[in-house]
């Protein structure tokens, strides 16, 4: 297909609200993400939920590579994701691209507010996998914040636990739980997960 025939065709879908509903995902980023990954020596590990919907943990979060190789993961799973960060990275003409890439900005003062409203998606259907970084931060959390487990309590969804372990180069979506509202058992489940994993930056790690 020539240059000129693939943006007649795919043109408008290019520009649509996330690269995640594009045609792109599935005729080229796929193919680059596969290679990508192959080339650098990672293995994918895990494949499309059977469930619709969930609340994706991304860990460890140290680094800005993890933003890189999460996005490489989703398009070689073919995981629609939608991801939060902080209102900072959608600034300083970058916004529309990080949207485009599926981000949510997140104003951190108003935690309340973006689980609310986070569960209101879900529960409507406008997100499918929701991914956050409990840390929030790539440097060394005190603990992992807890919105991510109200969220799927809420939308009553199961949370799927995330991974990039640069030790053994595999990442993808590991095991996965359906939160009981013991969050002290739930979170230590998650915690015994997340013990065999290794963060690019080890150091900086810390466990739910």
């Amino acid at each position: 297909m020539m240059v000129a025939d693939f943006i007649i065709k795919y043109g408008e879908d290019i520009l649509s609200s996330s690269i995640f509903n594009s045609s792109l995902r599935r005729f080229l980023l796929k193919p680059v993400s596969v290679a990508a990954l192959k080339i650098m020596g990672w293995r994918r590990v895990g494949g499309i939920p059977e469930f619709p919907q969930a609340v994706v943990i991304g860990a460890y979060h140290t680094s800005n590579w993890d933003f890189v190789f999460t996005l490489l993961f989703a398009f070689d799973i073919g995981l629609p994701v939608r991801w939060m960060g902080k209102d900072s990275l959608f600034k300083r003409g970058f916004g529309g691209v990080m949207r485009w890439l599926g981000g949510i900005p997140i104003d951190r003062s108003r935690s309340k507010n973006v689980v609310e409203a986070s569960i209101r998606e879900l529960v409507a259907g406008s997100i499918k996998y929701l991914v956050i970084a409990p840390e929030g931060t790539r440097g060394r959390a005190n603990r992992w914040k807890s919105g991510f487990y109200h969220i799927a309590i809420g939308a009553k969804v199961p949370i799927v636990m995330g991974f990039l372990d640069y030790k053994r180069k595999v990442g993808g979506l590991g095991p996965f739980i359906i939160p009981t509202n013991d969050m002290k058992a739930d979170m230590a489940k998650i915690a015994e997960f997340y013990r065999t994993v290794t963060a690019k930056y080890p150091a900086k790690t810390t466990l739910p």
